[in-house]
């Protein structure tokens, strides 16, 4: 007889358990809406995943996510000035919204805790799959968010910035956005906060036919803070939908990008940075599924690596054997700045098609010696010389967006990031 012991809970675990426990009756939701947090604290129970499982073989998360900090705040936050100036503001705080917003003619938008309550929700809370450890800690715990409807044929003038902001603690929020057809619209999504704390962020989109949407994630959590997120869209016929990602903070950090490019004639582009310093972790994982014909999209990931950080991007894109005529391409490129940085790379193909042009590539070096004696010969100091090294490596990802507010902005992020880490 073969005897299986069960593997000991770790604090992270326990502390969860024992939180959903008595927070449960405090959640919105309705029975359908509690079967769906009963089944997510299940998968916990089961136990977070290690390296064994292949999605999180570079994040033990069992192991890395040490602690789980209670739900009370530490201070309390305001609103933040917009990155780009003029959007539209719609601020949650320690996981619940701040206030009504205004925003343009043809959005609509709703607190998240009302489709809670009502289980119009519901099947948005379902994981995808059984090692959905963000999606199960989320659906678990998130009592409020964002619920944003842009009407068809809107044409917005100004961004809209969703503001997440925590102050330690605890913070689980889902931003829900459907793009009606032929719209378009620039969206920031915007993660910061002080102290140390675990946050959860799940965003889910719907890009209707003939839509364009550019939507930008920048994550700036503090040094000490937990940060676990998901991106999750469905791209519809002839629509576009640009995605870029800059993590910049935050201790450990995984943020999980799952698109399925649905219509004909639909394109999905991907742009990220990743800035890491000190001892962080930060892992990007990207699950791209091109499900009908005639599609294409372009992958771009650039990281800088300093200190102890360790990085990591697994890329995976799906060919279903429906989609003839797709154009999908891939690549990776890290510049390690220190001996004790790391930086783990992954990218997939799984091709089922036959008429397909597909392709990946991955990249790490050091700064080219000769590229900084040229700098250096011309009177820059040493310094100086590596900094502009490092940012054309990084500039030249985001100078790919083509709209100078949105460059101006991203750009002066990066300036604040090397102000801070030299």
């Amino acid at each position: 007889m073969n005897v299986h012991a069960t593997p000991q809970r770790t604090p992270a675990e326990t502390a969860l358990i024992e939180a959903f426990g008595e927070r449960l009756g405090l959640l919105p939701g309705d029975g359908e809406v509690t079967v769906r947090r009963d089944n997510a604290i299940e998968a916990i129970k089961a136990g977070l995943p290690t390296r064994r499982v292949e999605t999180w073989h570079y994040t033990d998360l069992r192991r890395l996510l040490s602690s789980v900090p209670a739900f009370e705040a530490q201070t309390a936050l305001k609103a933040l000035e917009p990155i780009l100036k003029g959007s539209g503001l719609v601020t949650l705080v320690d996981g619940k919204v701040a206030g009504a917003p205004a925003l343009s003619e043809g959005v609509s938008f709703a607190p998240l805790a009302e489709q809670l309550a009502d289980g119009s929700f519901a099947a948005s809370l379902e994981t995808y799959g059984r090692d959905d450890a963000v999606g199960a800690i989320n659906a678990a715990f998130v009592a409020d968010g964002i619920s944003l409807d842009i009407a068809e044929g809107t044409e917005l003038e100004k961004a809209i910035e969703l503001q997440n902001l925590q102050a330690g603690g605890q913070s689980h929020v889902r931003l829900a956005v459907n793009v009606g057809a032929g719209s378009r619209a620039v969206i920031v999504e915007r993660q910061s906060g002080e102290g140390a704390g675990l946050a959860t962020s799940v965003s889910q989109l719907d890009v209707g036919d003939g839509a364009e949407v550019t939507w930008l994630i920048v994550q700036e959590q503090p040094e000490t803070a937990q940060y676990l997120a998901q991106f999750k869209a469905v791209i519809g016929k002839d629509a576009k939908l640009t995605l870029f990602v800059m993590n910049a903070g935050g201790k450990l950090v995984r943020q999980e990008v799952l698109v399925k490019v649905a219509g004909e004639g639909s394109d999905f582009q991907l742009r990220g940075v990743n800035l890491l310093a000190g001892d962080s972790h930060t892992d990007v994982t990207m699950v791209l599924d091109h499900a009908v014909p005639h599609t294409g999209s372009v992958e771009v990931v650039r990281n800088v690596v300093t200190g102890k950080a360790h990085g990591v991007f697994q890329g995976r894109i799906n060919v279903h054997q429906y989609a003839q005529k797709t154009d999908a391409r891939m690549a990776c490129n890290t510049l390690l700045l220190s001996d004790d940085g790391e930086f783990s790379t992954k990218p997939e193909l799984e091709i089922f098609a036959d008429d397909v042009a597909c392709g990946h590539g991955a990249t790490v070096t050091e700064i080219h010696g000769d590229h900084l004696f040229y700098l250096m010969s011309r009177g820059i100091d040493e310094k100086s010389a590596r900094g502009l090294l490092v940012k054309a490596f990084v500039a030249e990802v985001i100078e790919e967006l083509e709209n100078d507010q949105i460059v101006e902005a991203l750009e002066t992020r990066l300036d604040h990031w090397f102000a801070t880490h030299g």
